[in-house]
């Protein structure tokens, strides 16, 4: 009788010295064996292991019994007794099956015994008669082990933080989740369901998965709590990720009734401080296969998740998907062999800077398990750069995954099940290293409201880079109390746009260039004024050549916005006035302001907008709304601005 694993490797071009019956001159052996064989066919590993050390015990020489006792320990993970008998059958005869080199070298690098490893593994490279697809899993190997080898050698800072009981229980938490802001924190845990104790093999099927949610108030986190219906369930939920002011959450949940595959990503709202049922995203963001471990982009336009869907480079893939117009997901897209292996990649999250990717591999070289790698998106290209691997001891033997970075990109979160946790699993907390962390991200908070009546509204929200045109980030404000939270890139000069239906918008444009922490946010409420005769609203983000009426690339975006509010409102006529700083002749800024203020009415008409609608006034510099007297006051007083007029006094 052949061993099942050395067959496999005869196909490969390895041929095993083996003869038709077990290489052994006892009867009582060979039946021990033959037993063994059959106990592990029929996946009973426990007798098989009993028989084949039976065997062993009779005749140490018989060399098939220590390999297929090595495998067997192998395919279960218990590498350190694995080794020992690899060891043996090698040293008892190494040509008899010389991948025995191959898998006593990986067993090695799974127990961390990286040099060790490379040791062996460069010795089975290194023999002839290897067919050309076994070296591509043996080079593959050797990345892996030379990878960690060097890995440890060099490790980086890492002080990990357990935040303690308030978060922590004996059970199993993971997948953390932050808020923007860094003060509301939402994770898994799963847990027995009531009536059994866990322990280690405690059936799946009596276990389930719940969020929590725990705030930091005074610089300690709350108890946690359990959020309850309607995002819990009696069943599985978890693997969330929520937008950057905690009020949209994407999640997992398998094997539900209506479910488009075994496993599907599902999307619930926050409406005050309820949440809404939650629903299935639906195709084709979901398929037939698994979707999972979704994370949101922080202008909320983008999910990325794991999938194993057709199309899939590896087992599982990253993938992502983009809304359209019409706020629906559109087809998703691999992210491509930059990204994906063969092997596993999962467990994306995307930073708020929209350009830093963490997620897990075992793909690219490691140093066991899954490890956590970083890899930036160009903002022009779109390509995703070469992936680095965290580093060791961030990365470890084992599996690591679930892996987030605050808005600030200072604090990384991770769930751990290493000694002196509270449970099976924890969430840590350490400060990430600057050549890994993201672009930093601050936050503005603040309230939308009824400049009249101050009742709070739901607004829409658009961050936009100056420079480019390019939205950085979608929101709105809370439609019971009006409240927003947003993420907000530092060290960029950003433009802001609120509108609500019925309303003009609003529109500024600033750059922070400091962190906030979470005591101290930036605070800006906002009102915005019903849409009515004769209310100013300044374009803040209309831009001019120095001295000129010629319209910079970077007043698109404002300019799309008034175009806009112009489709949306028909039966609205404006008039466009231009105003300058006190700086120059009376007759030179008057005929600068009209221009400038013509230049925005030749766009909208350009674009569409019918002319009669539109009118055009300068006013030089008879209108300030600041002093003439220091730089910041003459900017505020160059500025264009519209408001609504009546046809009839056009």
């Amino acid at each position: 009788m052949l061993l099942l694993f050395l067959l496999c490797f005869c196909a490969e071009g390895l041929v095993a010295q083996s003869p038709d019956e077990p290489g052994t001159g006892s009867r009582r052996a060979r039946r021990a064996y033959e037993q063994a064989a059959q106990a592990y066919r029929l996946h009973d590993r426990d007798k098989a292991i009993d028989r084949l050390e039976r065997a062993i015990s009779i005749d140490d020489a018989f060399i098939e019994a220590h390999l297929l006792k090595a495998e067997i320990l192998f395919e279960g993970e218990a590498y350190e007794e694995a080794t020992r008998s690899y060891a043996r059958a090698i040293a008892l005869d190494a040509s008899f099956f010389p991948p025995a080199k191959y898998y006593l070298g990986w067993a090695l690098f799974r127990m961390a015994a990286y040099d060790e490893a490379v040791s062996w593994l460069e010795s089975f490279e290194e023999m002839d008669g290897i067919s050309e697809s076994f070296q591509s899993q043996v080079k593959r190997a050797l990345a892996h082990a030379r990878f960690a080898e060097k890995a440890v050698q060099n490790p980086v800072p890492f002080d990990p933080r357990n935040p303690g009981p308030a978060i922590n229980s004996k059970y199993a938490e993971y997948s953390p989740a932050l808020t923007a802001d860094e003060q509301t924190l939402i994770f898994t845990r799963k847990k027995p369901i009531e009536g059994y104790e866990w322990h280690e093999k405690l059936p799946r099927e009596f276990l389930f998965e719940d969020f929590y949610v725990s705030h930091l108030e005074d610089g300690e986190w709350t108890q946690a709590q359990n959020l309850g219906a309607p995002l819990n369930t009696a069943g599985n939920e978890g693997a969330q990720t929520i937008t950057a002011d905690g009020r949209h959450m994407y999640f997992t949940a398998c094997n539900r009734p209506g479910g488009v595959g075994r496993c599907d990503i599902y999307y619930a709202r926050k409406t005050g401080q309820e949440w809404s049922v939650p629903r299935n995203a639906g195709r084709p963001l979901n398929s037939s296969s698994w979707d999972s471990q979704p994370a949101v982009s922080a202008d909320g336009k983008t999910l990325y998740f794991a999938s194993s869907r057709k199309g899939s480079i590896g087992s599982m893939d990253i993938w992502k998907a983009r809304k359209n117009e019409d706020g629906q997901w559109g087809e998703p897209e691999n992210l491509g062999e930059q990204i994906n292996t063969s092997g596993n990649e999962g467990s994306p999250f995307i930073h708020h800077d929209n350009e830093t990717l963490y997620f897990a591999s075992d793909g690219h070289p490691g140093l066991g398990g899954l490890d956590i790698f970083v890899s930036r998106r160009d903002p022009v290209t779109g390509s995703w750069s070469e992936p680095v691997n965290l580093g060791y001891p961030i990365n470890t033997r084992g599996d690591e995954f679930a892996f987030i970075v605050g808005a600030s990109g200072q604090q990384a979160w991770f769930a751990s099940d290493m000694e002196g946790g509270h449970g099976r699993s924890d969430l840590y907390t350490f400060a990430l290293y600057d050549a890994v962390s993201p672009q930093p991200v601050t936050y503005m908070r603040g309230v939308v409201s009824d400049a009249e009546t101050d009742k709070p509204l739901e607004a829409s929200f658009e961050l936009i880079r100056v420079s480019d045109g390019q939205v950085v980030m979608e929101a709105a404000s809370d439609p019971e109390d009006g409240s927003f939270l947003v993420a907000v890139p530092t060290g960029k000069d950003l433009a802001i746009n609120i509108s609500n239906p019925g309303y003009l918008f609003f529109s500024d444009h600033f750059s922070y260039d400091g962190l906030r922490k979470a005591g101290d946010p930036y605070l800006r409420d906002i009102q915005l004024h019903p849409i009515r005769e004769g209310e100013p609203v300044v374009l803040r983000n209309i831009f001019f050549e120095t001295d000129s009426h010629a319209l910079k690339e970077t007043s698109r975006a404002e300019l799309e916005k008034l175009y806009q509010f112009m489709r949306e409102n028909p039966r609205l006529h404006i008039e466009i006035s231009g105003h300058t700083d006190s700086r120059g002749t009376y007759a030179h800024n008057l005929s600068l302001s009209e221009n400038r203020a013509r230049s925005v009415r030749d766009y909208l008409v350009d674009k569409g907008i019918v002319a009669s609608r539109l009118t055009y006034q300068g006013y030089a510099d008879t209108m300030p709304v600041d002093t003439n007297e220091t730089p910041e006051g003459r900017a505020k007083n160059r500025r264009t601005e519209f408001q609504i007029v009546e046809p009839e006094n056009r």
